[in-house]
């Protein structure tokens, strides 16, 4: 990256663009040959000569503008990082059957609530990697492992309700991020279980998937999302999309027992505040142990501007000397 060591000497810049303005705006000195009966020799062209004087102030402002540059001390900065000691890998197992549309998050649904706050946790954990998993009546691994959370926000961005046949897979969902998890080596190993239904699909019971996270030494937190019970849902219509009261029921009792085989911790989310402060608390709770050493050094770049600034003199001198000369 390009930076400058004496910013402030660019202030001295601004007269100079005053004076290119003005020189700018000022009409071109026509060339004046007298003689008695100036109609004798018709219209004269504007010779080389006359467009090269013309150029040479430009010349020497250029080189002055370049020359306050180069006083400015330009140069390139380099930073290096070391980061010591061990990461924590991070599966995100996210819910986004049907029911994550509903609205007790207003003005956002279920769905959106959560991605906002998983995109702020994902943006406070720069040194660990994170992956993401999800699920409705199947599940798929969205972004697997990665260091790069650029690109995991991204697949996070485009995850929306629909994108799998509905249901609840609660057990496929936590089984497929644990087994991201399998052929880990970081010390620290966790699952974040977002859902706001039941298990709705026998394929892989829950309590087998816990047991199998259990047995690999990987905790998993198990967050409720929404209220038990009436909340508003969009439902479309012949009318349009009208907003219908539904009972949606969460399984609480279930993420207990998921989050106490694993070591973890179940909680249960209503309103994005809760949500927000559920993951600042698993933040707290999944702690990275890192000390990072930055090196920062500079190459100067002065040379690229006073070189040209130097070579523009020469020759705006060259040219008023020799080619350019005015004898008496």
């Amino acid at each position: 990256m390009l930076t400058l060591a004496h910013p402030w000497l660019l202030l001295v810049l601004l007269p100079l663009l005053g004076l290119l303005w003005w020189r700018w705006r000022r009409p071109p000195t026509p060339a004046v040959l007298r003689h008695p009966y100036t109609a004798l020799f018709g219209p004269l062209p504007v010779s080389w000569r006359l467009r090269l004087a013309r150029a040479v102030p430009w010349f020497v402002l250029a080189a002055l503008v370049l020359m306050v540059v180069a006083l400015a001390q330009p140069r390139r900065s380099f930073t290096s990082e070391t980061v010591e000691g061990e990461g924590i890998d991070i599966m995100i197992a996210l819910d986004i059957s049907g029911s994550m549309q509903a609205l007790d998050f207003a003005p956002k649904d279920r769905l959106v609530a959560a991605k906002d706050v998983i995109r702020e946790f994902i943006a406070g954990r720069p040194h660990d990697r994170i992956g993401l998993v999800v699920f409705a009546s199947r599940a798929f691994t969205q972004c697997p492992l990665t260091l790069d959370h650029q690109v995991l926000t991204g697949f996070l961005d485009e995850i929306e309700v629909g994108l799998i046949d509905d249901g609840t897979a609660i057990g496929l969902g936590l089984a497929t991020a644990v087994g991201r998890l399998r052929h880990s080596e970081a010390e620290s190993r966790t699952v974040i279980l977002l859902t706001d239904g039941m298990n709705n699909v026998p394929t892989l019971e829950p309590e087998t998937a816990a047991e199998l996270a259990h047995t690999l030494g990987v905790r998993v937190y198990t967050v409720a999302i929404g209220r038990d019970g009436v909340a508003p849902f969009p439902v479309d219509t012949p009318m349009g999309r009208r907003v219908q009261q539904i009972e949606t029921r969460i399984d609480e009792d279930l993420l207990k027992r998921i989050a106490q085989r694993t070591g973890g911790i179940m909680d249960r989310a209503t309103d994005p505040e809760a949500l927000q402060r559920i993951f600042a608390t698993i933040d707290e709770l999944e702690t990275s142990r890192y000390e990072a050493r930055v090196t920062t050094w500079h190459r100067e770049q002065l040379a690229w501007f006073a070189t040209p600034a130097l070579l523009l003199l020469i020759l705006s001198g060259l040219l008023r000397e020799v080619w350019l000369r005015r004898l008496p």
